[in-house]
């Protein structure tokens, strides 16, 4: 069972195992006096790792748009060693005001994707397993729902994103479907739009590869909080907020996310782009960063048969190099 935080107004903030927590460390190295920035607190899990090591003049800055995620950081913040800071938007925007404010931090790790609390909690709406308003939106301030994507999308929007962001094979007959759907009665629960789904699939591949609405629950997600649309600026911001000699880690839980994170972190790596055979170098190209590791870190399997959610994770790292 998980531990249970006693917080203001009686809520309980229930303590998580954060993915690749072990890793993570391994690649940050938090030190004492420094000032690391998590992009996406969630409910701290990997937060109170990474602040046994910072001490009382080191920093931690926590970015998360949800507000749900205030009592996790108040539980956290009054029994951490450090000093603590919380900005909650959307980590593009925070990252550009850190840059902004002249901060420079040593250690900046992003953990992509949807945290443990918000699937658990049902009226979120994340999750294709239990009945619930079709929410998604990681901030409910926002405008835009799942609920309202499915209403007002056309056919071959929703086509598009099932297909690109979800990689679901039977996109464009799901979102025929949904539009036939909704022309007589709306689509409103996660239950809704779960039987639309299943409806629309050939029964042979409903018992193949999960759940048969995880790819278009994932797509709807990704498009109502703009999660491929901010990751790259966000990860210019994230290296720019890094001080010299200090490492940027990305956890991401699907294919698009992560070819997005290895493509700029190999970019910042690179140096000489001259054709093979010059004798002097042309380009005067420097690398900009290393990376800590050629291929993605991946979960234990000890780590997969305590938290199976963690099975699609997949962990890169870059260090920022001093200009020449």
């Amino acid at each position: 069972m998980p531990s249970v935080l006693p917080i203001a107004l009686g809520n309980p903030v229930v303590a998580h195992e954060p993915v690749l927590a072990d890793e993570v460390l391994d690649l940050l190295r938090p030190q004492a006096g420094q000032v690391v920035v998590d992009c996406t607190f969630g409910a701290g899990g990997h937060a109170r790792r990474i602040a046994e090591e910072l001490g009382p003049q080191g920093l931690f800055v926590a970015i998360d748009q949800d507000p749900d995620v205030r009592p996790y950081f108040e539980a956290f913040a009054a029994s951490a060693s450090c000093e603590t800071r919380f900005e909650r938007r959307n980590f593009a925007e925070a990252l550009d005001e850190l840059v902004e404010e002249g901060l420079r931090a040593d250690a900046i790790l992003m953990d992509l994707g949807i945290s443990s609390m918000q699937v658990d909690r049902p009226e979120r709406g994340f999750s294709y397993a239990r009945q619930a308003p079709l929410d998604m939106r990681m901030d409910p301030g926002q405008p835009v729902s799942a609920a309202t994507l499915v209403a007002e999308s056309t056919e071959a929007d929703l086509a598009r994103w099932f297909r690109e962001y979800g990689e679901e094979r039977y996109a464009r007959q799901i979102a025929r479907a949904i539009v036939r759907r909704r022309d007589v009665d709306p689509i409103t629960t996660t239950a809704d739009l779960v039987e639309v789904v299943r409806s629309a699939i050939p029964a042979a591949a409903l018992f193949a590869g999960g759940h048969p609405a995880k790819r278009v629950f994932q797509a709807l997600r990704i498009v109502v909080n703009a999660e491929l649309e901010l990751l790259p600026h966000a990860l210019e911001s994230a290296f720019d907020l890094l001080a010299v000699n200090g490492v940027l880690a990305v956890i991401s839980f699907h294919s698009l996310e992560d070819r997005t994170v290895k493509r700029f972190m190999r970019a910042r790596s690179q140096g000489c782009i001259c054709p093979p055979g010059m004798p002097v170098c042309g380009c005067g190209r420097h690398p900009e960063g290393k990376l800590l590791n050629g291929r993605a870190v991946m979960p234990s399997a000890p780590e997969l048969h305590r938290n199976p959610r963690s099975r699609s994770a997949r962990l890169r790292a870059v260090r920022k190099l001093e200009a020449e």
